[in-house]
């Protein structure tokens, strides 16, 4: 089931999946999370939206599912009992208890990878 849920500070609608999902995910507010991998970025001299930062981040943080195939959706609610960073082409969401959390509904889109946070 797909929630609406944008934590931007200003409320604002902008490219900041990773930030969202992060937040999302971790319970922590947006501006904590930007501020954290605008941090790290800085130290490693690469973007915070930058694909590779951004995999390594999670794969450094989290668990990651091996062999997901589906859809976001189809992921979400095999995994009712867990928070989950779910990445797919272009865009980054969160999925607590079968539920994904953003700000539209991702849940057709094929996932790519998926990493346990709870």
């Amino acid at each position: 089931m797909y929630k609406y849920y944008n934590a931007n500070a200003l409320g604002k609608e902008s490219d900041d999946c990773t930030i969202r999902s992060i937040s999302c995910a971790t319970g922590k507010s947006w501006d904590y999370v930007y501020e954290h991998l605008s941090d790290i970025a800085q130290a490693e001299g690469t973007m915070m939206d930058n694909r590779e930062f951004i995999i390594d981040y999670l794969d450094k943080r989290y668990r990651r599912l091996p062999y997901v195939k589906g859809t976001v959706g189809y992921i979400s609610k095999k995994y009712p009992n867990n928070i989950l960073l779910i990445t797919m082409q272009g865009h980054i969401t969160c999925s607590k208890y079968g539920n994904i959390y953003d700000t539209f509904d991702c849940s057709d889109r094929i996932a790519e990878y998926v990493w346990i946070v709870d």
